[in-house]
């Protein structure tokens, strides 16, 4: 039902096309790439050791080392999607943790957990993040650890204000009523109900932890070379941005372009589910 409503959105099932595309090229990178992405090349650089335009034989030109960019590209896109996907679906889980605990057990334990959150949310996301960074051996599972470390607190407080609302309501006050048990309200009568916001969320994060990741590479502190993921693309070729612009141009339309499919699906997703804007589109 799902699937068949973000289909009939043209937007939505844009943003489909260029995440499948995306998706596929991380997957069947070894057989699309033209070559594998550390390989130097003696003729992919001028006499002058400058890097190639787009040509013939490297179709998006060549970086400083005279590698090929559409194959670092290509694979480039692995650690993105890795770390965009597995990175916020973690902090969905402790945002959802968080806020359900809170919200429906409140008190102390609530309280004790929304001010964690407040504390959280107090410190600047980017300053945390290369905190925690220079603390570790920078990695891409590292890099996924930060991000889920400071992606978590708004969807705890969506969920910690959406947990009290439903809590209030009368079927739960019903099932509370014939002894439920609180793992049984959780998990049978509140968490389906938050379904709908978690999907809508776990869609538009995933942009911004890829936006976050290219942020962390490009700063340096995300993932490391010789692995490429765009953001460390553009960190490696900043220098020639203008004698060499496509260097950074490709990598940045890659994470230009992901952000803005997973936000178009993300809209689409708030639509359909919410029974409030049905029909609006």
């Amino acid at each position: 039902m799902i699937v068949a409503a973000l289909l009939k959105r043209k937007l939505a099932l844009l943003g489909l096309v260029i995440i499948t595309v995306f998706v596929l090229a991380a997957v069947f990178a070894p057989l699309i790439a033209p070559y594998p992405p550390e390989q130097q090349f003696f003729e992919g650089l001028t006499l002058e050791g400058a890097p190639l335009p787009p040509n013939a034989q490297f179709w998006l030109g060549t970086d400083l080392l005279g590698r090929d960019l559409l194959s670092r590209l290509i694979y480039g896109a692995r650690a993105t999607l890795i770390v965009g996907v597995v990175a916020n679906g973690v902090a969905i889980a402790i945002g959802a943790f968080i806020g359900v605990t809170a919200g429906y057990l409140r008190g102390a334990v609530g309280g004790g957990l929304m001010r964690f959150t407040d504390l959280m949310m107090a410190f600047p996301a980017l300053l945390l993040a290369i905190l925690l960074a220079s603390m570790f051996q920078p990695s891409i599972w590292i890099v996924v650890m930060v991000i889920a470390l400071v992606s978590w607190v708004q969807i705890a407080r969506v969920v910690y204000a959406e947990t009290i609302s439903l809590s209030e309501r009368e079927y739960v006050t019903a099932v509370r009523s014939v002894g439920a048990s609180t793992p049984r309200i959780l998990f049978r009568h509140i968490l389906p109900h938050l379904m709908p916001t978690l999907i809508v969320w776990g869609t538009l994060g995933i942009a911004t932890t890829s936006l976050f990741e290219a942020m962390l590479s490009y700063l340096g502190i995300g993932v490391q070379p010789p692995t490429p993921s765009w953001g460390n693309m553009v960190n490696e070729n900043q220098t020639y941005f203008e004698s060499a612009p496509w260097l950074v141009f490709f990598p940045g339309v890659a994470i230009g372009m992901l952000a803005l499919s997973f936000n178009l699906i993300g809209d689409a997703l708030r639509d359909i589910l919410d029974p409030t804007l049905r029909g609006r589109h």
